[in-house]
């Protein structure tokens, strides 16, 4: 327990740092593990951070279940943010409901639409924003710093989970009884949209059980591009 304290000690401090200097402060919750634990200690140690969460419309029922508990548990609510309604109308009459399977263009142009749109309007008033994601969760998130300038959206991202283990994150949760998605539990450690998101087996990459019909290099939503100007 003393490694985790240490850890748990790092992050309130890139938190609290982070509020110094970036105050207003948001995090991108996806609900999944990692998030979980974020969402844990921002709530136990009062951070000054809100938190927000992007239901693309196809998140499985698990995810929805996970929304509900977080709302009814902590006492920092969870701002929900929903696609453009005429910008998917207008996808699924072209491409169909599940066009995205199609090609790689036609997914991230999904990913767009649901996700990184509302993550724009989300973010709007704020000077950074937090996410959960881990450096060994993907070939795409090698080279990420714990606290880089995000050209994309012109703010600060802090990643202060960067460099947790997949096993510090479930000894967190389990330690202090952190409720996670159920879907974790059937051998989904990364969970998204319910039609890009399948169980994985043994052995397999950690996130290869999303859009698992394309190369690892392409995946990515949209959310996290990479480009950032790390802080010296």
């Amino acid at each position: 327990m003393t490694e985790l304290q240490e850890k748990i000690d790092q992050v309130v401090a890139v938190l609290t740092e982070t509020i110094t200097d970036f105050a207003p402060v948001t995090f991108a919750n996806s609900l999944g593990a990692e998030d979980m634990v974020l969402t844990d200690i921002i709530n136990r140690f009062l951070l000054d951070i809100e938190m927000f969460s992007l239901d693309t419309g196809r998140l499985p029922q698990e995810t929805y279940d996970l929304m509900q508990t977080v709302r009814n548990k902590y006492k920092k609510p969870l701002r929900i943010f929903f696609p453009n309604v005429k910008q998917v109308e207008s996808y699924v009459a072209e491409h169909g409901v599940n066009g995205f399977y199609e090609s790689i263009e036609l997914r991230k142009a999904c990913c767009h639409i649901r996700k990184v749109e509302p993550l724009r309007r989300a973010l709007q008033g704020k000077r950074a924003w937090v996410t959960g994601i881990r450096r060994e969760q993907a070939a795409t998130r090698i080279g990420l710093k714990v606290s880089a300038y995000d050209m994309d959206n012109r703010m600060q991202k802090v990643n202060p989970l960067l460099e947790w283990s997949n096993a510090e994150v479930w000894q967190y949760l389990k330690h202090f009884e952190v409720p996670y998605n159920a879907l974790h539990d059937k051998f989904y450690p990364s969970i998204g949209c319910a039609p890009c998101t399948r169980a994985i087996t043994p052995g397999e990459d950690i996130r290869s059980g999303r859009w698992w019909w394309e190369t690892p290099e392409t995946k990515e939503c949209g959310l996290h591009t990479g480009k950032v100007i790390p802080l010296k």
